[in-house]
């Protein structure tokens, strides 16, 4: 299972490796418990899920002391994914659903990841600064850009500017007509599987 992720990202450490190999056990263990990804999904974890929010990590390479929010994680996607992927950006994830939250702070503990926190309730209640905030088709960018504005610093750490990266499906000009500077990216072109035919990569930079 591990095997889609390891020849996607081919340099990647033993202990990332690892980590990698435990969320794919510690999720379905879960899910017979609490069902965080769809039941008709869970045996498409590697792919759907995993190597779905590393796409994130083929468009940018956070620099190191990055700080990344992601919002409405659910069961932690695509926040604990990319904290094994960039072991010295700290992630902050954010869902109002306190049993999903659970399992994504379960995991994060069993797979001892170090450079990751959460907060259990509304983005309103979030007042930090990060650098760029993630999620994954929770909302309208439009709609996600009003409510998270406040949380994107001004200081610039990496290549590009600061900003909000989301992964979402389908045709999304109408979505980000008034979002000037958006790029949209076919996630197709990092990997090969037919789930991302239609997946895509959008990015507003909010400065």
């Amino acid at each position: 299972m591990v095997s889609v992720i390891t020849d996607a990202f081919p340099h990647l450490s033993a202990e990332q490796i690892k980590q990698f190999e435990l969320m794919c056990e510690l999720y379905p263990e879960w899910n017979e418990k609490i069902n965080v990804i769809s039941r008709k999904d869970i045996d498409n974890l590697a792919v759907n899920h995993i190597l779905h929010s590393l796409a994130i990590a083929r468009f940018i390479r956070f620099s190191p002391g990055s700080t990344v929010l992601d919002i409405g994680t659910g069961g932690g996607f695509p926040g604990l994914p990319l904290a094994v992927m960039f072991p010295e950006v700290k992630f902050h994830l954010v869902d109002r659903i306190g049993k999903k939250l659970k399992v994504a702070s379960d995991v994060a503990n069993r797979i001892k990841l170090k450079n990751v926190t959460f907060q259990h309730g509304d983005i309103g209640e979030c007042h930090e600064k990060f650098d760029f905030v993630v999620s994954r088709a929770v909302m309208p960018q439009p709609d996600l850009v009003r409510l998270i504005r406040k949380n994107v610093s001004s200081t610039q750490h990496n290549a590009i500017p600061n900003g909000l990266i989301t992964l979402k499906g389908g045709d999304l000009t109408e979505e980000l007509r008034t979002l000037p500077g958006s790029e949209v990216l076919d996630i197709s072109s990092y990997f090969p599987q037919d789930f991302f035919e239609t997946k895509r990569i959008a990015y507003t930079p909010l400065k």
